[in-house]
Order: C-alpha cells, then structure tokens, then sequence
C-alpha cells in the first residue's frame, strides 16, 4: 500500500503553537503567519479512519489552493503561497465559529433531517413534496457550529448566531454575502466540468486589520458533495441514485456497516482494497473538477519532503 501521512510534528523556526484537527494540522509561525498541512486522514461523522488514504492530502490542498485562484476575484481569502503539494501558507487570521453550509439541492443531511418529517433545517423552510436530490427553488444557507463539548457539528439558525453573538449581523451579512458568491462561482466551475456543485461549506476568518477573508478549504470533496450532470435528471425521474462524487460514498459504507459515529457503535475495519478504491475516487474528482491530471508527489518519505519544503519558503520571507 502507498505511503500516507497522518500525524505530524514538526518544530519550524518561530513556531507559536500547533492546532491539530481532524484533517489538517496548523502551524502558527511567529502569530503572522499559519502554515496549514493537509494529511491523509480520513474523517466521517466526526470519527476519523484508522488508516490515512493515499494522496488524499495532496488532493484536497491542491483542489482547494486552485479554487482560492479562481475565486479570489469575488471573495479574499488568506492564502499567499503553496511551498508543498501538501502545505497551503497564509494569514493568521480569527475564525468564525460558524461553518457556512450552502446547499442547492436536498442531499446528505437536509435530505436525512427531511425524511425524518422535518422541513425547517437552521430556521430555513424546505418546500413541501420534495424528493431525495431534488433541487431546491434557491439554493439555502444552513450554518453549523462545533458543540460546546465535543467535535460534533450542530445545526443553527442564522437569528441563533446573532442573538447568541457568535458573528455580529453586520458581519453575519458579509458572510452570507460571500457565501452566495462563492457557490455561484463554485457552480459555474462544475457546469463547466460536466459536474453539479450540490452542497458545500466554507469558513471565514478576519485578518489583524479586520478584514473578512475565506479560510481553510474550498470545493474539495471534504467539504462538498458533486453530482455527475450527464444523466441527473433521467435518474431523479427513475427514483435512482445520483452518480456523485464527493465523501458521502465513504458515509454510505460505514452507514451499511452499521455506523454513523453513535455511541456504542464499532468501527468497521477498512480493507486495503477499499482505502486504495477510496483513495481512486479523490483522484476522480481532482480530475474532474480542476480538467487536470493528477500527478502524484514523492511519498518515499513525505515527512521529509514537507519539512524541507516549509523550511526553504520561511528561509526566504524571513530573511
């Protein structure tokens, strides 16, 4: 099996601090800077995988550094530079404690909230008479927050962050605004693919000088959900399931093999064979969202490389 990487623990000149998260860990150089190291994890239902997927990382950088390019026009975001396939360098910024989910159609979650009876999802209105897939009128912005205990995400409205002053209603705004720009842009690009963009989250954070910038991720298959465009509508009027490309395959395995990160639930064991079938399908979708090839990096040993990266691009702003 290839080489991933899971865990990192790297000392960089002027380092502050480490945040690990379930995917990516983050570097604070000197409280100006933040180097952001993609790994190979793989998260689902807020449980990461006992087994990294190759190349995962370097995907899912690479997807989210072209798409900050392709947006950066409409929307500023915090990137300045991509030393490694794996390393995405930009500014320390202040995050929102609110993930901006947006969704053009009912899918993933708002399709198990609606199937479940309701049709109010973070104070939105769901139409009536809907089906699994379908898209909605508009797309609906349905915000998630991190527990207060634990890592979970929990649904809220946007009247809840305001009132709780979690982001300011002035602030709240920009975000919403930003939101829809990037989803149409988002869109655009997959149309251009022959791809439906059908959800998808974005985070935002402010820079020292209080600006409002995008953060972490963008349009990789971590933090949204495609659908092949060729054929949608033939299989929505069947009743089929949609083609998609994005990481709700892997939840649909471990929901047949009977987990969905509940309590008491056991990890189903991930064969080689299904990490290697997992790790084709990122490939697939880079392919397919950016019309590029993949090539793959050097992973002899992928620890080395970054650091030495990372060590070479702080030499040269430090100096």
């Amino acid at each position: 099996m290839s080489k991933t990487i899971t865990d990192t623990n790297f000392n960089f000149p002027n380092q502050k601090s480490v945040y690990k998260g379930k995917v990516r860990e983050v570097y604070n150089i000197n409280n100006e800077q933040l180097v952001m190291i993609a790994t190979d994890r793989l998260s689902a239902f807020d449980v990461v995988m006992p087994k990294g997927i190759p190349y995962k990382g370097q995907i899912l950088n690479q997807i989210a550094t072209k798409m900050m390019a392709a947006t950066k026009d409409i929307v500023p975001n915090w990137l300045t530079a991509t030393p490694d396939p794996n390393v995405a360098v930009g500014l320390l910024c202040d995050p929102f404690k609110v993930e901006m989910v947006i969704r053009g159609y009912m899918s993933g979650h708002a399709a198990r909230e609606y199937k479940a009876g309701k049709r109010l999802l973070c104070g939105v209105a769901m139409p009536e008479g809907m089906k699994e897939n379908d898209k909605f009128p508009e797309p609906i912005i349905t915000p998630a927050t991190k527990a207060e205990v634990g890592d979970h995400d929990e649904d809220i409205s946007r009247e809840e962050i305001i009132a709780k002053g979690i982001v300011s209603e002035d602030d709240y705004k920009v975000l919403e605004d930003y939101t829809r720009k990037l989803f149409q842009r988002g869109s655009e690009i997959a149309a251009s693919r022959g791809l439906i963009l059908v959800d998808t989250k974005y985070e935002f954070g402010k820079t020292k000088e209080g600006k409002i910038v995008l953060i972490d991720e963008i349009h990789t298959p971590d933090s949204s959900r495609y659908f092949y465009a060729d054929g949608y509508q033939e299989r929505q009027d069947k009743g089929e399931t949609q083609k998609q490309l994005s990481k709700e395959f892997v939840r649909q395995w471990l929901i047949a093999q009977d987990f969905q990160g509940l309590e008491g639930q056991t990890l189903p064991e991930m064969s080689d064979e299904y990490v290697e079938s997992v790790s084709s399908r990122y490939i697939e979708l880079y392919e397919k969202i950016t019309g590029e090839r993949f090539v793959k990096a050097d992973i002899s040993n992928i620890q080395e490389r970054i650091e030495q990266n990372v060590l070479e691009y702080l030499k040269t702003v430090q100096q």
